[in-house]
């Protein structure tokens, strides 16, 4: 059952990296918020050179190393269409803010390395991120009225390749209330995305709930 879980959710977070990778270059927009991308960049970044320099046939090591690699097709979405998605200020100082956001995240994740350690580090962070990220899908797909950037098969994808690991980490593994709690945060709101991205695709509209932040 355990590497059942891994391999699943390794296989689902790539395809939702590569349809956003396919998505972004079709619809000319990035499909993950910019916060969201920093903080899943640096947690990847982080933990594959840290694994891999503690021991170099660790398989999750390897694959948080393609998984980083795959954000980088994301941020050259990012950077080549995102500019026209802020407000007009933001634009002066786009790439300047945008790099100032991926610093802070690389900070936040090693806060949490520097604090709990690798393993605790990358369990926490990672929960905490996800949390954030299936709240920011959210916000950016009511924001946009539109599902730009996004599909079905990633918003699925991405529902259960965080679903697999909450019942690992929370459940299989130990009882782990913080990982449970984040892991029901994650679950609601990518389900609530899902729900919401299917009503736009079949009504090519979003519920008009006011203006929502991108990030």
């Amino acid at each position: 059952m355990t590497l059942f879980l891994q391999l699943l959710s390794g296989i689902c977070w790539s395809i939702v990296y590569i349809e956003l990778i396919r998505k972004g270059i079709k619809d000319r927009t990035y499909g993950m918020p910019v916060f969201a991308l920093g903080l899943n960049f640096a947690w990847e970044t982080i933990y594959a050179f840290s694994g891999l320099t503690t021991s170099i046939t660790d398989p999750q090591s390897w694959v948080n190393l393609i998984w980083a690699l795959l954000d980088v097709g994301i941020i050259v979405t990012f950077f080549r269409y995102g500019k026209r998605d802020f407000p007009n200020l933001f634009q002066n100082y786009f790439y300047l803010g945008s790099i100032a956001i991926f610093i802070v995240c690389f900070i936040f994740q090693f806060a949490f390395l520097f604090e709990f350690g690798n393993h605790w580090g990358s369990i926490y962070s990672a929960f905490a991120q996800n949390a954030a990220m299936s709240i920011l899908f959210v916000s950016m797909l009511l924001s946009r009225n539109s599902s730009r950037g996004q599909s079905q098969l990633m918003a699925y994808s991405k529902w259960i390749g965080t679903l697999a690991p909450s019942i690992l980490g929370g459940l299989i593994e130990q009882v782990n209330i913080y990982v449970i709690l984040t892991g029901v945060i994650c679950f609601v709101f990518d389900l609530v995305y899902i729900i919401l991205l299917s009503k736009i695709d079949k009504q090519g509209l979003a519920i008009n709930f006011g203006q929502y932040p991108k990030f």
